[in-house]
């Protein structure tokens, strides 16, 4: 993270209680069989169809009649059914025109942190919700793919698909920003991350994403001692990405600082996601994954609306 106020290696935390440390293709995929179980039952406690894909379009399937209005072409109007009243009525049909959704879900060492106050790694979190929200996106008729990895695709094993993706693509899974080449127009992006990046890098990349007009989500992932610094006496913090070590002998003399820091980073977090039109959602892992996983469900069926 920029900025000068805290060192870098202040942010990506770790603590004698807990290490963050990298994931391997082995380890990960030896831990993914779980995260599919638990990405599946989050799915199922999601409302079928929460994102509101139902809604009036060009489809073949008959969805309701409604009364003819001023103007429009005569050849719309359903001749029986208006037989049997005094009124003339079109006949509406859903609209069948699926969506493109792109998730990207941070594999970074950064994401191996958890802590004794959290459910499971920030890594976990964010495979079980990505995948979890594909499942409920594909039972709406929407297609889903791994940003940079898979075309989108609607099948009903789409968990493992891409899963299996993740397993298959190796070290180029785990980079701290997603791909920056733009999504095709009206497509619609789902990113999961803890966003521990430089704010700037990530704006371009979004910018990059939405190029053509790509709406798209922002799910933050944090730990939640990442929030409340609880450290106290001398503390050894490691960055996850190197072999760097800071030692703090009152690590309670910190946490202020690192409070108004890491308030900042999430404001240019927001703004980055808000200059493009996506939005931002945080979520920590000391709260259930399906509580994250509905709340997120409604905000694809009205925030990430372009259509």
């Amino acid at each position: 993270m920029a900025g000068p106020a805290v060192s870098t290696e202040a942010f990506d935390i770790s603590e004698r209680l807990a290490r963050a440390r990298g994931v391997d293709a082995a380890e990960l995929a030896g831990r993914l069989p779980d995260i599919v179980i638990r990405a599946r039952e989050v799915a199922a406690t999601v409302v079928h169809g929460a994102h509101g894909r139902r809604r009036a379009g060009t489809g073949e399937n008959f969805w309701q009649f409604r009364p003819f209005g001023a103007g429009e072409a005569a050849h719309r109007i359903d001749w029986r059914r208006s037989a049997r009243d005094d009124r003339l009525f079109v006949r509406e049909r859903e609209w069948e025109a699926a969506h493109s959704y792109f998730l990207w879900m941070d594999c970074s060492p950064s994401m191996g942190f958890v802590s004794l106050l959290a459910l499971e790694p920030k890594l976990d979190r964010a495979l079980t919700l990505g995948l979890a929200l594909a499942d409920v996106l594909m039972r709406g008729g929407e297609r889903i793919g791994l940003l940079g990895l898979t075309h989108p695709m609607s099948t009903r094993d789409i968990i493992e698909r891409l899963a299996q993706a993740l397993v298959s693509a190796g070290a180029s899974a785990r980079g701290e920003l997603p791909e920056g080449a733009a999504l095709p127009g009206g497509a619609k992006a789902l990113l999961i991350s803890d966003f521990l990046c430089d704010p700037q890098a990530l704006a371009e990349r979004l910018a990059a994403l939405a190029g053509n007009g790509a709406a798209g989500a922002l799910l933050m992932i944090a730990d939640p001692v990442e929030e409340t610094f609880p450290f106290e006496g001398e503390t050894i913090f490691l960055d996850t990405d190197s072999r760097a070590q800071l030692r703090a002998g009152r690590a309670q003399s910190w946490r202020e600082a690192y409070v108004e820091r890491l308030a900042r980073h999430r404001d240019e977090i927001a703004k980055a996601a808000a200059d493009v039109g996506f939005s931002l959602h945080i979520h920590r892992t000391d709260r259930p994954a399906a509580e994250a996983a509905l709340s997120l469900s409604f905000a694809l069926a009205s925030g990430l609306e372009r259509v």
